[in-house]
């Protein structure tokens, strides 16, 4: 059975995954999948299986933060010419 932690920390990464979705792609449909990513580990009891599924969303969120700063760092690229060099 699921400690009353646990289930705080579960809340607490769907919030912030719901929170970061906001930014993506509408086509992709994130709010969408991550809700069904959650239902569906939603009935887990093993302590074991529910500290994987919280970590799998740790890495989910750690690699959804990387997308954005590597889109935030191409778009500063794309608004600087390629061979722009100061003489000072």
């Amino acid at each position: 059975m699921a400690s009353k932690v646990t289930r705080l920390r579960a809340l607490a990464l769907y919030k912030e995954l719901h929170r970061l979705g906001r930014d993506y792609e509408p086509s992709y449909g994130f709010h969408g999948k991550l809700r069904h990513l959650f239902e569906k580990n939603r009935n887990l009891t093993d302590d074991e299986e529910i500290e994987k599924a919280l970590r799998f969303g740790e890495y989910i969120k750690n690699e959804t933060l990387a997308l954005y700063s590597l889109r935030k760092y191409r778009h500063l690229k794309r608004m600087y010419p390629p061979n722009s060099t100061s003489d000072t």
